[in-house]
């Protein structure tokens, strides 16, 4: 047994590793091709974010005795997960040690861009005393917008309360009383936008977070307003950043995060501007949070390859799992995935389950933690939700699982079914595997089959000639091919749902032109992994 760390890590990770008595060899700054000709040799390699764990990685690794792979830090943005998950490969991280580092270096550069530090300070180095170029604003008395009300923002919301600071949040996951207890005020993410005198950003990067902030969103907020954020790049379209910095839009920002890292030739130009902070994602960048991941990462790699327990991990090697369960696995996560994309950012007010046929009289514990984990990639990002920590996450969130069990089943050998309710809209959906893939059989009560992954088109209709085929020729006159269709429907000329495997992305103007041709509002674009 051998373990490789192929990026710099802390003495006291190192310590760890080297004290369980398995060998180790530290080599980092190694190509792929030579990543590749060495990886497996070893059960387990970590790594930080230099290296770059590829398919091509896991394939050499997999061919030899490789078994996990260990990120110290919270993204795994650089692990190929799905072909570790394919290889048998665990991938673990350590999402929670860099939570107060982070929520630090958010309240420096909040204080930093009240008080124009970093301009004040290259001034000075410049030979000038230009004190009234520089005057700051004061937090006390100001609001303190939080769109993120989790383990960051929270932190951050416990620091600066104390400088007086009116706190509101936008959570659409997270239970007002929760956010109470902090001191934040639970609002929509119009209201934290409009009113917030200094507005910062704490949650993942997600197809509905992505752009989140851009032009129209810089228009509502104060013209005094400062924008900071320490959480991803992509959530703030930085083409509008650079544009409501530099006209006057908004009075300032603090960025940490960038779309490209390093920054891009094109991105360069944000630098010009002198109303802009900029740190080279520093957020984790403590001391302490350094030593932290490496030795929380060197801690679960020894528990893995030594004694088989699993601390969390972004997936779970299928050799662990019951066999006369393992193959509807990928079913009950990409419909965990699938009801929380089509519900939103609504808070889930109940989440049921039933396993149904066969699958009635097996232990589905394991099936019902694969649900959550669909469900919670969605709300907090694919790297923070493991099988370790997703129901304390789906808890924190006041989601709670209901589970039933119904041995008869009319069409299939065993179905799992997920339904859940909001404010106002209920989804229920129903898989099974067939010739061992996954297929989507039913939505609400309606009952088809297609194959369950990928880009889905799910769009409600009136059974009359010719809606079909006028959908399908809006798809194609904007460049969307069908892959597969599959229509269910309640009775002849009633109401009809039609599913369609789509190649390409369905834009929200596209599914607006869906919704006209259909006779209804609620056609929905969702891509499951």
């Amino acid at each position: 047994m051998k373990i490789l760390v192929s990026d710099p890590l802390s003495e006291e990770g190192l310590a760890i590793l080297r004290e369980s008595g398995i060998p180790v060899d530290v080599k980092p700054g190694l190509t792929e091709d030579e990543l590749c000709a060495i990886v497996g040799g070893y059960d387990g390699l970590v790594i930080r974010s230099g290296t770059k764990v590829t398919a091509k990685v896991i394939e050499a690794g997999a061919k030899g005795g490789l078994r996990v792979v260990g990120r110290a830090g919270v993204g795994v943005d650089n692990v190929d997960i799905p072909a570790a998950t394919d290889k048998g490969i665990l991938v673990m991280n350590t999402p929670s040690a860099n939570i107060l580092s982070a929520a630090e270096h958010t309240c420096a550069m909040i204080m930093a861009a009240a008080r124009n530090i970093p301009q004040a300070h290259q001034s000075m180095h410049n030979g000038e005393w230009k004190r009234s170029k520089f005057t700051g604003i004061e937090l006390n008395g100001k609001t303190l917008g939080i769109i993120g009300v989790g383990r960051v923002g929270g932190e951050v919301a416990k620091r600066l309360k104390h400088f007086n600071m009116k706190l509101v949040g936008y959570d659409p996951f997270l239970p007002p009383e929760v956010a109470e207890n902090i001191g934040v005020k639970l609002t929509n993410l119009e209201e934290v936008i409009t009113t917030a005198d200094i507005m910062t950003i704490h949650t993942p990067l997600l197809p509905d977070t992505r752009n989140m902030i851009s032009m129209p969103q810089f228009k509502m907020m104060k013209p005094s307003a400062i924008l900071v954020n320490v959480a991803r790049g992509g959530i703030v379209n930085e083409d509008d950043l650079y544009t409501a910095l530099k006209e006057k839009v908004i009075a300032g920002a603090a960025f940490d995060v960038w779309c490209n890292e390093p920054l891009s030739d094109d991105e360069k130009k944000l630098l010009e501007l002198d109303n802009l902070i900029t740190t080279p994602h520093l957020g984790a960048s403590t001391s302490e949070a350094q030593e932290r991941v490496a030795i929380e990462i060197a801690q679960s790699v020894i528990k893995y390859l030594r004694d088989g327990e699993i601390v969390n991990a972004i997936n779970a090697p299928r050799g662990k799992l019951d066999p006369a369960t393992a193959e509807f696995l990928p079913v009950a996560e990409k419909l965990g995935a699938m009801v929380s994309q089509l519900n939103g950012q609504k808070p889930i007010e109940q989440l049921e389950v039933s396993f149904n046929g066969e699958l009635a009289d097996k232990d589905t514990r394991m099936l019902s933690l694969y649900i959550l984990m669909g469900i919670m990639k969605n709300i907090v990002g694919a790297s923070n939700a493991n099988l370790i920590n997703v129901s304390a996450l789906a808890k924190a969130k006041g989601i709670s699982l209901k589970e039933t069990k119904n041995a008869s089943d009319k069409i299939y050998d065993s179905t799992i079914g997920v339904r859940i309710e909001t404010k106002g809209d209920v989804f229920d959906v129903l898989g099974t595997v067939v010739a061992h893939s996954p297929r989507l059989v039913g939505i609400n009560s309606f009952r088809f089959e297609i194959p369950l992954g990928g880009g889905m088109l799910l769009a409600r209709y009136k059974d009359t000639p010719g809606t079909i085929g006028a959908i399908g020729k809006l798809l194609g006159d904007n460049g969307i091919n069908i892959a597969m269709m599959s229509v269910g429907r309640d009775a002849p000329h009633g109401n009809a749902v039609m599913a369609l495997s789509v190649d390409e992305p369905i834009s929200a103007e596209v599914l607006k032109k869906v919704d006209e041709a259909s006779g209804f509002d609620d056609s929905k674009y969702v891509f499951i992994e």
